[in-house]
Formats: C-alpha cells, structure tokens, sequence
C-alpha cells in the first residue's frame, strides 16, 4: 500500500511538472510580414480580446532582416534632404519601396509627391511598439522634416475584434508615437492618418473606429492634423469599396486605394510647403533586404 501511495505521488508530479512545462514554452514562431498582426512577443496579456504587450513601450523587431532594414533606415536618415517623413507599417512601406513587386505603387508615389523630398520609412509588419523603437533608436534623428505622415496600428488591431483595454492600448501607443516625433521633430507639422478598415474579418470594424474617434481627438488643427479618408475607401459600414484594397489579404491598398490616400494628403502639403519643385532631393527609396539577397526567394517582410 505504502509503495502504491508513492507510485501515485511520482504520477501526480510528473504531471504537474509536465503541464508547468508546457505553460512555460512559447507558441510556435509565426511569420512575420504580412501585416496581418502576427502575434506579439508574450507579455501582459488581456484575453482573446486584448493585447500581447504594451503599445506605447519600446520593442525592437530582433529577425535579421527586420535589424538589417534598421540599418538602411539609418542610412537613409542620415543623407537628409528629407522634407516630407512617411512612418508606418506595411500599408506605408509598400507604396514608396524599391522593390520590384510594388513598382505600380512606387510610380503613384513619385506621381504624387516628386519634388515635395518625401521619404518612405515605414517597415513591414511593424506594431506600434516597434515603430516606437525604430524611432527612439535614430531613424527620425537630424532628420528635421517639416512634415511628418504617420499610419500606425492595424497589426496590434490584428483580425479578431478588441476589448476597451486594446482600444485604449492602441491609442496610447500612437499618443506615443506622437510625442517622440514632436521631441525629435519640434518644427515638424504631423498629418495622423486614421486607421484604414481592414475586411479579413468585419468583426474588427467597430475595433477600428473606437480607436479612430480616439486619434481624432489628439489633433489640433496646427502642429497635429488628423486625417480619415475611411469614407472613401469604404461604405459606412466599413466594407471594402471595390478596387481599393488587395483582393487578396482585403488589407493593403491598392494602387487605388493609394490614391485615396495621396488625395486627402496633396492639399495638407501644398497648404504647409506650397506647390512640388520641380526636382526632388529625398534619398532613394529603399527596399526589403531580403528581396535583395540573391537568393531568388520572395521577401520575407512585406
């Protein structure tokens, strides 16, 4: 009887240890880059409806590729000749990218803004803790644009609608964004673009605009401009208008969908630079380093 007891107890333990094991091992890796909120790194957590980790606190992306698109970033910063700052996740990396896939988007890009020196330093899958990070680690150093174009949020949005904390956690993280542009960029006018509806999952669209009303209220008609162009990309109800996003994913833009865009900003830049010269010193768009890799694979971050 007394070596059945032990027995039992050995089972019990090995069980406990087996589950505290298994509550200790991360998920499995997902791949970045789609801008289709992968999961965050494990942090604070709220729930099926909450969030992974705090938006408005630093967190670096650590993949190589994302360290190494870091680096251009740098490098683009530095030469300058920067008067217009595009920051941002996939939705604005893909329109002013040297990649080749996005070529269309680059032509609407140069059509649009050439000779205003606009920048694209928006990276692919990036939250708003990581565009944080990007920032607060020398991408808007000495760079002093006069105007600065900010989309962020829809990868810590993610596919599955959110509770009042993610709500609030996301317009904390942009309010932070905010603050470190206008620390870095004291003279920098900042155009804040509403989160665009995403049609993956509608659930997410009253998610979307809980956090819309929210951003609306940190403009100030001056230093801060709020733009929403979601009327036009979408009806009221936040389906998708045809042609405006990729068919695909129902997420990113569309060369289209960009225009949407470029419409509601060109007056805002002719308003605080005047109309574009006719040439442009902004450095040369940048591309994902790992479609430059000469391996033939496609890029891992888009």
């Amino acid at each position: 009887m007394h070596r059945s007891i032990q027995f039992l107890g050995i089972l019990v333990t090995a069980a406990a240890l087996s589950n505290f094991s298994s509550a200790q091992t991360p998920p499995p890796a997902t791949e970045a880059g789609t801008n289709s909120a992968a999961p965050a790194p494990r942090g604070r957590g709220f729930g099926s409806g909450g969030f992974n980790s705090p938006a408005d606190k630093p967190s670096p992306r650590r993949d190589a590729n994302s360290q190494l698109a870091h680096e251009q970033l740098l490098e683009k910063a530095r030469k300058g000749g920067i008067d217009i700052y595009f920051e941002g996740d996939s939705i604005t990396r893909r329109w002013g990218t040297s990649d080749s896939q996005y070529k269309e988007n680059l032509a609407n890009w140069n059509t649009n803004f050439f000779g205003w020196n606009a920048a694209d330093f928006g990276w692919g899958a990036d939250r708003i803790e990581n565009i944080l990070w990007r920032l607060e680690n020398g991408e808007l150093d000495g760079v002093n644009p006069k105007i600065i174009v900010l989309l962020a949020g829809i990868n810590n949005v993610g596919a599955q609608p959110g509770d009042d904390a993610k709500v609030e956690d996301i317009t904390k993280g942009v309010k932070a964004v905010l603050d470190i542009c206008q620390k870095k960029a004291p003279d920098a006018t900042i155009i804040l673009t509403a989160i665009f509806p995403r049609n993956d999952n509608m659930a997410v669209i009253p998610t979307i605009n809980k956090i819309n009303d929210n951003l609306a209220r940190f403009a100030d008609g001056k230093k801060i401009r709020y733009l929403n162009v979601n009327d036009k990309l979408a009806d009221k109800d936040g389906k998708l208008l045809e042609g405006m996003m990729n068919v695909r994913d129902k997420l990113h833009p569309t060369v289209k969908g960009y225009q949407v865009w470029a419409d509601g900003l060109k007056p805002i830049f002719t308003e605080l630079l005047g109309p574009p010269a006719k040439t442009d010193h902004a450095p040369a768009p940048t591309g994902d380093p790992s479609a430059s890799a000469g391996s033939g694979a496609p890029p891992t971050n888009h």
